[in-house]
């Protein structure tokens, strides 16, 4: 069943990069930005986390959470996280269950070629465990984030 506005939120547990699990439920009764990248200490997912901690002050004003999730395993996690000073959690989803739930796996273009990996993408969840927004394909990975931040404001009237 896709991601769609209005519809519940696919259930999730993860763990975090102390191996602590982390599920849809334990954000019950707040906003949740969910962004799946596809990789750690790259370029791209580098200048979206570091964009996301940069507004982390803003985004808690509006009631909201961040949480990053990827492929990567804890150590991976935990050094990224580390050498960014990232303030939100990052979990880990290797088998890419959850991915694929919210539609953030499969097949994409890369360099012209089409290929199956992990589609950069945004999904906002509202404290009743509703989508609110989906961002399914994000081209910007730099000013995505403040893109999800103009988001969060103009719900919140802010």
């Amino acid at each position: 069943m896709p991601v769609e506005e209005g519809k519940k939120a696919p259930a999730f547990t993860l763990a975090d990069a102390s191996g602590n699990r982390i599920s849809l439920a334990s954000f019950a009764g707040k906003d949740l930005v969910l962004y799946f990248y596809p990789k750690d200490d790259t370029p791209g997912c580098t200048k979206e986390a570091c964009a996301f901690r940069d507004f982390w002050k803003e985004i808690q004003k509006l009631g909201a959470v961040v949480v990053g999730v990827s492929p990567d395993g804890g150590a991976a996690h935990e050094k990224f996280a580390a050498k960014y000073k990232l303030p939100f959690p990052l979990l880990s989803d290797p088998d890419r269950k959850t991915m694929e739930a919210y539609g953030a796996f499969g097949e994409k273009v890369l360099y012209g070629k089409k290929t199956k990996g992990v589609i950069r993408s945004t999904v906002w969840i509202g404290p009743d465990g509703k989508v609110v927004r989906h961002w399914k394909r994000v081209a910007d990975a730099a000013k995505h984030p403040e893109q999800v931040l103009a988001a969060l404001r103009e719900g919140r009237g802010a």
